[in-house]
C-alpha cells in the first residue's frame, strides 16, 4: 500500500512524506525547495512531487492521501467548552457550534487543490482525514520502536480543538486517555513569549538557548500580557532589545514555567503508564524543546524516550501516513535514521559547480573524512554537504556547518563567516555514539538531535564551544551504520585532537532554510565569507 501524507494546510510548514508497503521512502518540508522559511501560505506540492520520484512511484499508484486534521463531531465536548470560554464574543460562539469545522475544510481544500496540482485521481484514491494530535502521536509512537505498553504525549499549539493529546499505545493501537482543549496551550505560552521578546514565528530554540543566562526568579510573568481597556488581551512586544538580563530572565522564567507544566500534566495523565512500563513517546512542536526533553530523560522513570526528528507541524505529514498506514495492516519499521530528502552525486555537484559565474576552484578529495577532519582540526570553519538531506529542524551531519569544540572563538567565527552574527543560536555537538556516554554520563543515544544532556566534568574543558551557560548541550550522536562518512570523519578529528567531537550549526543563514541543493550549498558559501566547503566528494574554495 502507498500512503501520501501531505501537512501545511493550516498555513505553515507544509511538507510531505510517502510510506510504501510499510517502508518510509522519503519525506521533506516545502521550505526546503522554495527557499522560503516556514513557507508559510504555500502547499506541499513540490515535496510531495519529490517523494513521488524519491519513492519512483507515479502518482495515479498513490492509494491513500493522508491529512493531518479532521471533523470534529457537533457532538464531541470540545466545541462546546470552546463555545463556553467564547461567550463575551457571543458572534465566536455560535460559530464553534454551527461552523466549526470551517479550518477543517479549508485545510481539505488545500489539499485537494495540491493533490490535483500533481495530477492525483480520487476515483481510485481515498483522502483519510486524521485528527492533528493523532498524527503527531502516530509520528512519535509508530516509529519508536518500543514494545508494549507505551506512553503518548503530544503537545502542540491547538488544532481540531485540542491543544495536548495524552494517550497510550500498545500493539500498535492508539487510545485517547485525556486532552486539553486548545485554548489551553502552554506551547502557545513559549510562542506568546517568543513574540514578547521581538522574535518571529520559529525562533523558540533562540529563546531556550537565552534561557540558560537568565535567572527565571527575577520574573513576574503576569507581565507578558497588557490588558486593553475594551477588555482585550494583547502579548507585551519589547522590541529586539535582545542583550538585555532582563530579556535573558524573561527566557529562563519562560522556560522553567513550561517544564513544570508539562511535568505536572504528564504526572497526572501519563504517570502510572511511565512507571508502569518507562516508555514515553512525545511528539508535537512542544516536544522540539530540548531543554524538556532532557528533564525527562533524567527522571527515574523515564527509562526509553523516543522524539521523531520532525516532531512539529511538518512531521504530522509523516504522522498522518503512519496513522493510515497502520490501520490498514502496515507493519511500520523502528526509524533509525532521518535522511529522506535529496541527495546528489558528485558528478551533480560538478556540473552546478562549472556553470557557476564566480568560477570556484574544487578539486576531488582522496579521503573526504581524513581531509575535512585536517582543515577542522587547524581551527576553521567548514561546510559539510553529504548524502540525502535530514527531514526535521536539524542537519544530523549532512548540511551543516562544522568547527572544532576546543578552537578559540569558533562558534563566533562561523558566525561572522556566515553573517549571522547571532549570540542566541543554537550550536551543537555531533559526537561519536562510543564517546557520547562519557561526555553526557548518560545511556541514552540522541540519532535526532532532540535533547540537551549536562557535559561531565572532565569534557567541560575539552568542548567549552559546544557548551550552553548553564553547562549542557544538545547532542547528535553518530553510529557507524547510520551516517559511515559523518562517523569517519569524527573518528578522524579523534585521531587529531583526542576528540570525537565536532561543533555543529545549520547550513544555513538567519531566515533561510537549510541548504538543500548543491546550488544552495554555493550561494550560501558565496553569499557568506566561508572559505572552505566540502561537495560529496569534492573540496571547494574560492578564486
Amino acid at each position: 500500500m502507498i500512503v501520501l501524507g501531505l501537512s501545511g494546510a493550516h498555513g505553515h510548514d507544509p511538507a510531505a512524506a510517502i510510506i510504501v508497503d510499510g517502508e518510509v521512502a522519503a519525506a521533506l518540508e516545502e521550505e526546503r525547495l522554495s527557499r522560503a522559511k516556514h513557507a508559510n501560505g504555500q502547499l506541499p506540492i513540490e515535496s510531495a512531487r519529490y517523494c513521488l520520484e524519491a519513492a519512483g512511484i507515479g502518482v495515479r499508484e498513490v492509494d491513500v492521501v493522508a491529512l493531518p486534521s479532521a471533523p470534529v463531531s457537533l457532538a464531541d465536548a470540545t466545541r462546546f467548552r470552546y463555545a463556553r470560554r467564547h461567550l463575551r464574543a457571543p458572534h465566536h460562539a455560535v460559530r464553534a457550534l454551527l461552523d466549526g469545522n470551517r479550518t477543517f475544510r479549508r485545510a481539505r481544500a488545500s489539499v485537494i487543490e495540491a493533490t490535483e496540482a500533481l495530477g492525483i485521481d480520487w476515483r481510485r484514491t481515498a483522502l483519510v482525514p486524521v485528527e492533528h494530535h493523532l498524527a503527531h502521536a502516530a509520528s512519535a509512537y509508530h516509529f519508536c520502536g518500543f514494545e508494549g505498553r507505551t506512553a503518548i504525549l503530544s503537545l502542540d499549539g491547538g488544532n481540531d480543538y485540542t491543544s495536548a493529546l495524552f494517550a497510550v499505545g500498545d500493539a500498535g493501537r492508539i487510545t485517547k486517555l485525556a486532552a486539553l482543549d486548545g485554548r489551553d496551550s502552554i506551547a502557545h505560552l513559549y510562542g506568546a513569549m517568543t513574540a514578547h521578546l521581538g522574535l518571529e514565528q520559529g525562533d523558540e530554540e533562540r529563546v531556550l538557548e537565552m534561557a540558560t543566562h537568565g535567572t527565571a526568579s527575577r520574573v513576574d510573568l503576569s507581565r507578558l500580557l497588557v490588558r486593553r481597556g475594551d477588555g482585550r488581551l494583547e502579548i507585551a512586544r519589547r522590541g529586539r532589545d535582545l542583550e538585555s538580563q532582563h530579556a535573558a530572565d524573561c527566557a529562563a522564567a519562560l522556560q522553567s514555567s513550561f517544564e513544570e507544566s508539562c511535568i505536572e500534566l504528564i504526572e497526572r495523565h501519563l504517570g502510572a503508564i511511565v512507571r508502569e512500563t518507562g516508555q514515553l513517546a512525545f511528539a508535537g512542536g512542544g516536544a522540539s524543546n530540548a531543554k524538556l526533553c532532557q528533564r525527562l530523560l533524567a527522571r527515574s522513570d523515564v527509562q526509553r524516550l523516543f522524539v521523531p526528528p520532525a516532531p512539529g507541524d511538518a512531521g504530522s505529514a509523516l504522522g498522518a501516513a503512519a496513522f493510515v498506514a497502520v490501520n490498514r495492516g502496515e507493519r511500520l519499521r523502528t526509524m533509525r535514521h532521518a535522511y529522506l530528502g535529496p541527495g546528489f552525486s558528485t558528478a551533480q555537484c560538478i556540473e552546478v559547480l562549472e556553470v557557476r559565474s564566480e568560477k570556484p576552484r574544487w578539486r576531488r578529495l582522496a579521503d573526504v573524512a581524513d581531509d575535512a577532519a585536517q582543515i577542522i582540526a587547524a581551527g576553521h570553519p567548514l561546510a559539510w554537504f553529504q548524502g540525502r538531506l535530514a527531514f526535521g529542524a536539524h542537519a544530523l551531519g549532512a548540511r551543516c556547518v562544522l568547527g572544532s569544540p576546543s578552537a578559540p572563538s569558533i562558534v563566533a567565527r562561523i558566525d561572522t563567516q556566515i553573517g549571522t552574527h547571532d549570540r542566541w543560536r543554537p550550536v551543537a555537538a555531533s559526537v561519536l555514539d562510543r564517546v557520547a556516554p562519557e561526555m553526557t554520563g548518560s545511556k541514552h543515544a540522541s540519532p535526532f538531535m532532540t535533547a540537551t544532556f549536562d557535559v561531565t566534568d572532565r569534557w567541560r574543558t575539552r568542548i567549552p564551544q559546544v557548551m550552553r551557560h548553564d553547562g549542557s548541550a544538545r547532542v547528535h550522536t553518530v553510529a557507524r551504520e547510520i551516517n559511515p562518512r559523518f562517523h569517519a570523519l569524527l573518528e578522524a578529528l579523534e585521531r587529531r585532537t583526542g576528540s570525537g567531537v565536532v561543533l555543529s550549526v545549520p547550513m544555513a543563514r538567519r531566515a533561510e532554510p537549510i541548504v538543500c541543493s548543491p546550488a544552495d550549498a554555493l550561494h550560501l558559501f558565496y553569499e557568506s565569507s566561508l572559505e572552505y566547503l566540502v561537495l560529496e566528494d569534492l573540496l571547494v574554495t574560492k578564486s
